[in-house]
């Protein structure tokens, strides 16, 4: 079908062209849309349906937005705004120059452009920025027959309409009810017999990542936003919270191969703007690894003295700081998703003891046999490589299970304390055990 569509619009045959694309689904006419060149893009969209194309508008990339909405006029950039809810023109906005921002607020009434402007100076990662106000509000001394009247008289422009909240004439949040119950209950019975008081809500200034766990926590689809007097002052949705989640997951594995964060897409950024990204991060780590050197240099006597503990210092090295990676990759997905918490650092601990007594000797006795008995190394060599393996894989994986910890009690992102860094402080320790061990034991 979509194929078909692209050629009637290279044909220029519109009308059959809008025939086909009102039979899809808006995120399949957005991304169907991002294969135009600019000038059919912007036939194509002007051929859409009003109520479609605001659709289509919310699912586009912010560049084909801004490119839509600098080559239309002044009164088709109105009739989208008129049919977009309110959280959709924000998200829309503040990816927004300034004087694309300007040109909306001018087609825009006074109440929207107030409302616009108190959305715009909230947090950018808070609930206030992700919630709508586009919902349907009660009060407890209704009768579930003009509740339901008056969903019908409001909902048709709401976001949702399968919670609604109860509240009083302050706007103070009293309680929510759902739809299904309101459908089954008997139509002459109050709101405040059967409305839930044991609201969940978050307040405006909460962090996205913080309402994202609760929706995670409660497998809700939507949750009442109130202000510091707890009114009720919007609703965030399950959708707004799914961005979130995919936001902060792609965050998270930016940092932890240790990349400054980015919202664009990979083929959509630069090679400047990506290599400006990565090179903070391997300057630091660079430099960090000078420490390396500076031990290795220091037992240069050593390793003169035995050639061939030079050749077991990749192997030492690699696997701490694979086994490092693998206690931090699980401790920070762990504390991302709320399944443990700073104060489990001992319980952590605990068990990152146990695993890495198991895996490190496992891994030193294999090693041991390898080395000594099917390579012929010297016996002494043999048990200072099996020790310092030992020793490097616990090691490595207690910082790799606390450092995250760590990190979030200080109010740090744990996932700055990934793969790159642990490597580079388990590399450092993992020489000095090496080296001070074949000291000892060889006596060099």
């Amino acid at each position: 079908m979509k194929n078909i569509i692209l050629n009637l619009v290279e044909q220029g045959k519109y009308s059959e062209a809008r025939k086909r694309i009102i039979s899809l689904n808006i995120v399949d006419i957005a991304q169907m849309l991002e294969e135009l060149e600019q000038q059919k893009l912007l036939i194509t969209f002007r051929i859409l349906p009003k109520d479609l194309a605001a659709g289509v508008f919310t699912h586009m990339p912010s560049e084909l937005q801004r490119c839509i909405i600098e080559s239309i006029t002044d009164k088709e950039v109105k009739s989208i705004l008129d049919e977009l809810f309110l959280d959709d023109t924000i998200d829309f906005l503040e990816e927004m120059p300034a004087n694309v921002v300007k040109r909306i607020l001018r087609n825009t009434n006074e109440e929207t452009r107030r409302l616009i402007n108190q959305f715009l100076n909230y947090p950018k990662d808070s609930a206030g920025s992700l919630m709508t106000i586009e919902y349907v509000d009660l009060r407890k001394g209704m009768t579930v027959e003009q509740a339901i009247k008056r969903i019908k008289e409001t909902g048709i422009d709401k976001e949702t309409i399968d919670t609604c909240y109860v509240i009083d004439n302050n706007r103070i949040l009293e309680g929510a009810i759902s739809i299904r119950k309101l459908i089954l209950s008997d139509e002459s019975t109050l709101l405040k017999d059967i409305m839930d008081t044991g609201v969940i809500f978050i307040n405006t200034h909460d962090d996205q990542e913080d309402v994202a766990n609760l929706f995670k926590k409660y497998n809700y689809l939507v949750i009442p936003v109130v202000d510091n007097e707890r009114r009720l002052v919007g609703i965030v949705t399950i959708d707004d919270v799914l961005e979130v989640i995919d936001q902060e997951a792609t965050e998270d594995l930016q940092k932890m191969a240790a990349i400054q964060p980015s919202e664009k897409e990979y083929l959509k950024t630069s090679a400047l703007q990506l290599a400006r990204h990565r090179l903070p991060w391997l300057l630091i780590l660079m430099i960090s690894a000078t420490f390396t050197g500076g031990i290795i240099k220091r037992f240069e006597n050593a390793l003169q003295s035995v050639m061939v503990l030079a050749s077991f210092i990749p192997m030492l090295m690699d696997t701490g700081g694979n086994a490092g990676s693998q206690s931090s990759t699980l401790i920070i997905r762990g504390l991302a998703l709320g399944d443990m918490k700073p104060g489990d650092i001992f319980k952590v601990l605990k068990k990152e003891l146990l695993v890495s007594g198991i895996v490190g000797i496992t891994l030193s006795a294999v090693n041991f046999v390898r080395i000594y008995y099917i390579e012929k190394t010297d016996l002494l060599v043999s048990v200072t490589v099996f020790f310092t393996l030992f020793f490097t894989v616990v090691l490595a994986k207690i910082v790799g299970g606390v450092l995250p910890i760590i990190a979030k009690k200080l109010k740090l992102d744990p996932a700055i304390m990934a793969g790159p860094l642990i490597t580079t402080i388990v590399d450092a320790v993992a020489l000095i055990i090496y080296f001070t061990t074949a000291t000892w034991l060889l006596g060099i």
